[in-house]
């Protein structure tokens, strides 16, 4: 499997310059940004995919949305656009659920 964010992030691997942490979710500055602004967003836990989400996981994904929105909400104060994407099947290259806020054009 390939897992970035837990073999590298969450194990400490890689060290990542963190832009907000709660208890059960990581978010970052992307390691290969593809855009002039990338943070990245992970549960803590794995979790393999925004489709294997159950709804036991109905908290975790507020918790992440919560997350989401206020880093959204700086984004668009400071560059006056942003992006929220996840990816899903063969677009996901890492298998554990993850979004991108992102602003500026592609690099």
């Amino acid at each position: 499997m390939n897992d970035f964010y837990c073999d590298e992030v969450l194990s400490g691997k890689t060290t990542v310059e963190k832009v907000k942490e709660t208890a059960n979710v990581l978010a970052f500055k992307h390691t290969r940004p593809s855009y002039p602004v990338h943070i990245v967003v992970i549960p803590k836990r794995h979790i393999a995919s925004l489709t294997t989400l159950s709804t036991e996981d109905d908290g975790l994904l507020v918790e992440m949305m919560s997350v989401i929105r206020e880093i959204a909400a700086e984004v668009v104060a400071e560059y006056g656009a942003c992006r929220v994407i996840t990816n899903l099947g063969e677009y996901q290259e890492s298998k554990h659920l993850h979004w991108h806020v992102v602003s500026g054009d592609r690099l």
